[in-house]
């Protein structure tokens, strides 16, 4: 179902984007250009002996608050440079608001030094790092994720007068954690060849799990725009994009969808 929705347009992943970085790390350790046990001053310039490692901030247990320094309110990413997160990562010790591994705490402000940690690793920008690593080995072109995709090819929100709603701005050192574009139809040749396929092996750490379906799934929010994708052991997948409600109602009908196929199947 499209719901009047072009899928070959570009659509805003949010968070979904934290996909492609986790799986960038485990293709990077996988070929031992880094390890997941890494301290983040193995590559960037942060303080000795955070005991933070690219593990901790994969699966959020950096300590590492939700939000980096500073964020703003309508466009909170604006101003979150790579000037800025230098800076914070500088001060790494002093942000920390418990002690690595010791408890989760979602954290976009991780998955923005991670990237970092990755690019200084690699020797690549982001959009390299995943052209190379996740969509050439799932047969996508590097284009088919980017971001900043063409104007006329992307999908948006309307707001007053039927104008089009303006994306926050990702592109900075946020962009990582929540930054890319892509194609619903390309979101859901991730999730297959991710976590159905498994093309590229275990999914990565960054993928959300629940035990009761059990599913595995990443969600994705900015401004308007919502993505739920997700995938049940047995095959059955789906990927829900909306630009407008609430994400828990958006990851709600992306669950109900798998529950509903559940029930046609008994």
């Amino acid at each position: 179902m499209t719901g009047g929705h072009d899928p070959d347009a570009y659509v805003e992943l949010g968070s979904f984007t934290k996909v492609l970085t986790g799986t960038v790390l485990a293709v990077l350790a996988e070929k031992r250009v880094v390890s997941l046990d890494d301290p983040v001053e193995r590559w960037l310039s942060a303080p000795a002996g955070t005991g933070v490692t690219l593990r901790h901030l994969a699966d959020h247990t950096s300590g590492l608050p939700r939000l980096p320094p500073d964020t703003g309110l309508f466009n909170p990413y604006r101003d979150f440079t790579q000037a800025k997160l230098e800076q914070s990562v500088g001060r790494l010790d002093g942000l920390v608001t418990a002690s690595p591994g010791e408890r989760e705490e979602y954290s976009n402000f991780g998955y923005a030094v991670l990237g970092a940690a990755l690019m200084s690793a690699a020797g690549q920008d982001y959009e390299a790092l995943v052209g190379d690593h996740v969509l050439v080995p799932l047969g996508l072109p590097a284009a088919a994720v980017a971001a900043r995709p063409p104007a006329d090819q992307r999908l948006l929100a309307s707001s007053w007068f039927g104008r089009p709603s303006k994306p926050w701005d990702l592109t900075g050192a946020i962009l990582p954690a929540g930054g890319m574009w892509a194609s619903t139809r390309t979101a859901a040749r991730l999730l297959t060849g991710l976590v159905v396929d498994r093309t590229l092996g275990e999914p990565a750490l960054t993928w959300r799990r629940v035990g009761e379906l059990p599913l595995t799934y990443h969600n994705g929010a900015t401004r308007k725009s919502r993505v739920f994708a997700g995938a049940l052991p047995d095959g059955r997948w789906v990927v829900v994009h909306r630009l407008s409600g609430s994400v828990k109602d958006t990851d709600a009908e992306g669950i109900g969808e798998l529950r509903a196929s559940a029930d046609k199947r008994g």
